[in-house]
């Protein structure tokens, strides 16, 4: 686990390509943000935990701590994006590993981990709930800020995405019930 601005210009040129290769298969759009050398799509991350192999990255989760609002109340997260596992190593149980940033979370005094998930990636994500780990919301639509101001669409958008929601310095019954997130942001 490291701070973004510890990364050399090589890591954000390794972290590219894994990103191309892990999202390119569900779209050529989702790889298109990774184009060059950049190493990551909407917001930049504030720490990263990048996990290493013989064969290079195997797995990536960046955070960000911002305010999101739900249902026009205000409330701390450490956002948790930029997630992905290496496809050979898909279905090996890597993603318990994603357990390391806990103490990384608790350390930064957040009251929780906050996340959106395409709905295809909701039999994943579950699996990682069952230990009590995070906590996965349907039915909560996301607002957030496009990553470029486009004159000939509106600056945010709206997604009915899978919400993650990982308790850290408070319990999951504090997690503000509501129907609408505010990001203050691009995705991470």
């Amino acid at each position: 686990v490291g701070w973004e601005n510890e990364l050399e210009l090589s890591d954000h040129v390794e972290l590219a390509e894994f990103f191309r290769r892990t999202y390119g298969p569900t779209g050529a759009f989702n790889a298109k943000p990774f184009e060059g050398s950049r190493s990551w799509a909407g917001a930049r991350p504030e720490f990263r935990a990048i996990a290493y192999d013989s064969s290079g990255i195997a797995a990536h989760i960046g955070l960000l701590r911002r305010f999101i609002r739900i249902d026009g109340a205000d409330l701390l997260v450490a956002e948790l994006g930029l997630y992905g596992i290496r496809r050979d190593l898909e279905g090996l149980g890597l993603s318990s590993s994603f357990r390391v940033l806990l103490p990384v979370l608790r350390e930064l005094g957040v009251p929780f981990g906050f996340g959106t998930v395409r709905p295809a990636l909701h039999k994943h994500v579950a699996r990682l709930g069952r230990g009590g780990l995070l906590v996965v919301k349907s039915g909560i639509r996301v607002r957030s800020t496009l990553h470029f101001a486009l004159l000939d669409k509106p600056p945010t958008r709206i997604d009915d995405a899978l919400v993650v929601v990982v308790p850290v310095g408070r319990p999951i019954s504090d997690w503000p019930a509501g129907e609408m997130i505010d990001r203050n942001g691009a995705e991470l």
